[in-house]
């Protein structure tokens, strides 16, 4: 989950950076933006004089910036960086540097980015609005190249210069505080986000239930994704992630009624899914000694087949094998049986035949389950002396007593069934 969840989160901030970061300056200082409200009307910083002049440069610098807003590389490189290195305008300058940033940042150089950026903001002659959506957009780039402290202490600078909260910037420092592992300081950060919104960004909760969930407080970590659940009730990611505590917590009567809603609201799609569904239903078979397994186990067999039938289970040896251990333990032996010799052409060892032949063996299928185990013992098995016992209990229903004494010295080889064996030889008289 978690890597999953930092994936999405991390992913994720670089494409809201882009989108919430307004178009890359326009130098076009038209009568509509000298009216527009400033975005930092209580920063400390006194706003420079620009020293535009040049109305060709102005005519590169919008044409480069508008490539750097396309991710055009090429053509952004190509008008911008002559500005960089020769203009006389320390502003083109300024903005030129964020414009290559950019472009550095959405090819995946984030060092080369950063870079830019800081030259950017050092040369200074650019309006207050552009110069702290550069400084937050420093903070941003430090996190995705994992300089989480120096994302942290950027945004810090960016709230006491520009006199501005923002819960997106709290976010940020919440993601950037987890990284690091400073649980209790992410958590802060985050309540801290949505308390300043009516409408909370879902990520923000996601990275939440991960800090509780990582500091240990798995009861808070489920109550949060049960609130993503509650909250967006068709949402894969909430479905997964309250799922996955339930059974880190063991909470496996909980997991499974999440289960069964999620699967009635269409939330099962992978294999993982009908599989870990399947298993469930399972443990609850087992957990009830003293009631009939029955019941759940088919309804293991069953979801594991629903998943086959809409080709999203693969019909391998493991699922196979899985049916046939649901029906063992519903008591269904005929059943395990016919699923174990699905999966023996499709396994790469001999367990499933080992399985096949043990439950043909409590059926007295002998005739059946004698070529089973024997294949079992040539394709190798994980307990060798019990497959050779088994083998010597078929031999014994077909009254085959030396090819069963034969299987039971076998198994003497092994320390696992050594003395079961030595008690079977002593009882037949074969042996020492």
């Amino acid at each position: 989950m978690k890597h999953a969840s930092l994936k999405m989160l991390a992913g994720a901030a670089l494409a809201l950076m882009l989108a919430s970061t307004p178009a890359l300056a326009s130098d076009n200082s038209s009568s509509d933006q000298q009216k527009a409200a400033p975005l930092y009307p209580n920063a400390t910083r006194k706003e420079p004089k620009l020293d535009l002049t040049d109305k060709k440069e102005q005519e590169a610098l919008n044409k480069g910036l508008d490539a750097a807003q396309a991710n055009n590389k090429d053509q952004a490189t190509q008008l911008l960086q002559p500005l960089v290195d020769s203009s006389k305008s320390k502003y083109v300058q300024a903005m030129a540097l964020q414009g290559l940033a950019r472009v550095h940042a959405t090819n995946n150089d984030m060092p080369g980015g950063i870079d830019l950026l800081k030259r950017s903001l050092d040369n200074g002659v650019m309006p207050n609005d552009a110069y702290f959506q550069l400084e937050y957009e420093l903070a941003t780039f430090y996190l995705l190249n994992q300089q989480y402290q120096p994302a942290i202490d950027q945004v810090e600078k960016w709230r006491a210069e520009g006199k501005k909260e923002t819960p997106e910037s709290y976010a940020l420092e919440g993601e950037a505080y987890y990284r690091m592992q400073k649980y209790p300081e992410s958590i802060a950060a985050i309540k801290k986000a949505q308390s300043m919104t009516d409408k909370p960004d879902p990520r923000w909760n996601q990275l939440l239930m991960l800090a509780y969930n990582d500091s240990g407080q798995k009861d808070k970590a489920a109550d949060v994704a049960k609130q993503q659940v509650a909250a967006a009730p068709t949402d894969p990611t909430s479905f997964h992630n309250a799922l996955s505590l339930d059974i880190q917590m063991q909470k496996y009567d909980d997991a499974l009624k999440l289960m069964e809603d999620g699967k009635a609201k269409g939330l099962l799609s992978t294999e993982s899914d009908y599989v870990t569904m399947a298993k469930l239903y399972m443990n609850k078979a087992q957990d009830q000694a003293t009631q009939d397994p029955g019941p759940d186990t088919e309804k293991a067999t069953q979801v594991l087949q629903e998943g086959m039938t809409k080709g999203i289970v693969k019909p391998s040896a493991e699922n196979y094998v899985l049916m046939g251990d649901a029906s063992m333990i519903g008591g269904n032996a005929d059943a395990a049986a016919a699923q174990y010799k699905k999966a023996v052409p499709l396994a790469s060892d001999g367990e499933a035949a080992y399985k096949a032949g043990v439950a043909l063996v409590t059926q007295n299928e002998y005739s059946a389950a004698k070529p089973l185990l024997q294949q079992a013992i040539s394709k190798g098995v994980k307990h060798k002396g019990k497959a050779y016992m088994a083998l010597a209990q078929a031999n014994v229903g077909l009254k085959d007593k030396a090819a069963a004494a034969e299987a039971v010295m076998e198994a003497e080889k092994d320390p696992e069934t050594a003395s079961q064996a030595k008690k079977w030889l002593k009882e037949a008289n074969i042996g020492g």
